[in-house]
């Protein structure tokens, strides 16, 4: 049924009240007793609604009586009723059934003008069950109305059923129809009203515990977008843009990013007609007109609130500053601003933990990085000037392009070379995760932790004599043995170094990492000669990122392979060196893995 159509087909047909002369107001006397309609306003009177009304314009009342004359003259008295600037709209049910019927269907309905006495001495009272404990439906005023009530006393239907109002069909005149009526309305506002807070509430605390499990700037944003969508009950057309850079704002770090951008502004997470946006500067890619709706709302550092969108400012403890553009096809009301207010100051302090977590994670990255560096070259690799000959610092690229999977261009460089091993073996276990594959092994705290452990895999180097580790030629049966022993070295290191820490860290997985990942699936690998699934995951992921960095790059003892041959080699070596389910991983994010600088974008 719809608003121009409010009349259910359980309706009796009745004239249309619009054509009768209007009635007169109800004399204010004693003997203002209703009386039943003539002839002259037969039942078929269809409900007074405009057609094209949007849901929700008026209050849904529901009459449920055996007696059409019930049905007919209620209407006719509230045929003018408006409260609150919404008028009536009337459902008919003309026994219990009908009415549950009725209820199975429509969700808004305010208020139940309900007979007792219909198909059976205790139909009303049976329905009233229905709909407080059965359909749970607290929030419908139910108003009893009978002619009998010697069948159903006052008081102990009152005390016995969760009832609002009962009235005496000869008692009820038209003023107190219309008294009783807007009461039980003004109710029923303000009960929805306290649900709708409880329910936003209850979207707030749990959106905001989803969100602050996230460990990534990138899935946080995401999820204030979906969680803002879904708390709104808007549009997916969204964007959440970040301020990086720029005159004068607080916490600007990356120039680079200032110069790209003009105004600092980058897409941090986008959904909808936004999604292809992500990590784009927002000049240039943003539509003007959004554009100027996020600068705005950055400028008066205010959520800004238009009829087909909002845009909420959302300014940290530490003063970084993020605009969410949501795009709505309705006006908010004042308890969804209400609600983006308590949300917005919810979060705003994850974007800080979140900005804090990925710092000191590409601290603890850059220190393990350099320790193992210094660890692979042996005595004489620090200089007073710093890394001696190929260990200079990355530049610009360093641990941002290995995050983002961006091929270093300095092959030498090993510092960036185990930046970039460590982004390779993330993002394959990511792969097989999402894949559903190994979910024992690959739970989120692993997936946290498994690139640190791949910074440490050759850090047993440092045992083995620098010579041997840069000889251009083949190493003979001695130095062979002398180089395997780097696997139980660093093995050795990591394990005690993990006793000063509970379990399980990136020194506990580090630890397996070192000493088996020059194992071989079937068997013919170093230093303990396991096979297949005996060999943890972890060091089988990283084998491969090694094998993969290894091959495009030069060695002492041969140039570089090219990508393509690499790419071949591996594929060749699945189910004999490697992990057949690693190597399928590793293909599927090979084009993340070598994705051009200029597309990567700024890391969040």
């Amino acid at each position: 049924m719809t608003d121009a159509d409010p009349t259910g087909p359980e309706d009796d047909p009745r004239t249309d009240p619009a054509s009768e002369p209007a009635p007169e107001s109800a004399p204010e006397s004693a003997d203002e007793d209703l009386v039943f309609l003539d002839d002259a306003a037969p039942e078929d009177a269809p409900e007074d609604a405009a057609i094209g009304e949007a849901p929700g314009s008026r209050w849904t009342m529901l009459i449920v009586d055996d007696e059409p004359e019930v049905h007919a003259i209620t209407k006719l008295v509230l045929s003018d009723f408006a409260f609150k600037g919404r008028k009536a709209r009337f459902l008919s049910a003309h026994s219990a059934a009908e009415a549950r019927r009725i209820l199975a269907r429509e969700s808004d309905i305010a208020l139940i003008l309900l007979d007792v006495v219909m198909e059976t001495e205790d139909a009303g009272l049976r329905l009233v069950h229905h709909i407080r404990e059965e359909l749970q439906n607290r929030n419908v005023r139910i108003i009893l109305r009978t002619g009998q009530p010697g069948q159903a006393p006052e008081r102990a239907v009152i005390l016995d059923y969760d009832i609002n109002d009962y009235k005496a069909k000869t008692q009820l005149t038209a003023q107190q129809l219309f008294t009783t009526t807007v009461a039980a309305l003004r109710s029923y506002e303000d009960i929805v009203a306290i649900d709708a807070n409880r329910r936003g509430l209850e979207k707030i605390i749990e959106a905001s515990s989803s969100l602050f499990r996230a460990r990534s700037m990138k899935l946080f944003a995401a999820g204030v977008l979906t969680q803002l969508s879904g708390l709104l009950g808007v549009g997916p057309d969204a964007i959440l843009c970040v301020q990086r850079g720029g005159a004068g704002t607080p916490g600007s770090s990356n120039p680079a990013v200032e110069a790209a951008t003009g105004n600092g502004l980058y897409v941090l997470a986008g959904s909808g007609r936004f999604e292809d946006l992500i990590n784009e500067p927002a000049a240039g890619h943003v539509d003007p007109a959004v554009l100027t709706a996020v600068t705005a709302c950055l400028e008066k550092r205010a959520h800004v609130f238009a009829g087909d969108h909002c845009t909420l400012y959302i300014r940290t403890p530490n003063d970084r500053e993020t605009v969410v553009y949501l795009r709505s096809n309705r006006p908010l009301s004042d308890l969804d601003r209400k609600l983006i207010e308590v949300f917005c100051g919810k979060i705003s302090v994850g974007f800080d933990n979140l900005h804090h977590y990925e710092q000191l994670y590409r601290a603890q990255q850059g220190t393990l990085a350099a320790l193992a560096d210094l660890a692979e070259r042996g005595r004489g690799a620090l200089t007073p000037d710093g890394p001696a000959k190929d260990g200079a610092a990355c530049t610009e690229m360093g641990a941002d392009a290995a995050e983002d999977g961006v091929v270093d261009g300095a092959e030498g460089n090993r510092f960036c070379r185990l930046l970039r091993i460590a982004a390779i073996t993330e993002r394959i276990a990511r792969r097989l995760h999402a894949d559903g594959l190994f979910a024992d092994t690959l739970d989120e705290s692993t997936l946290e932790i498994i690139g640190l452990a791949a910074i440490l895999h050759d850090i047993g180097n440092a045992a083995v004599n620098p010579a041997i580790l840069s000889k251009p030629g083949p190493l003979d049966a001695a130095e062979r043995s002398a180089m395997q022993a780097h696997t139980v070295a660093g093995a050795s290191l990591l394990n005690q170094a993990s006793h000063l820490a509970d379990g399980p860290t990136h020194l506990h997985l580090g630890a397996a990492v070192a000493r088996w990942h020059h194992e071989n699936w079937d068997g013919t690998g170093y230093p303990d000669g396991r096979t297949g699934a005996a060999i943890p995951l972890c060091a089988r992921i990283v084998a491969v990122a090694d094998a993969y960095d290894a091959m495009t790059r030069d060695r002492p003892y041969r140039p570089a392979l090219g990508r393509d041959r690499a790419v071949d080699e591996i594929r060749r070596l699945a189910g004999l060196r490697f992990d057949p389910a690693v190597v399928d991983a590793f293909l599927a994010v090979l084009p993340e893995i070598d994705l051009p600088r200029s597309a990567a974008g700024p890391a969040a």
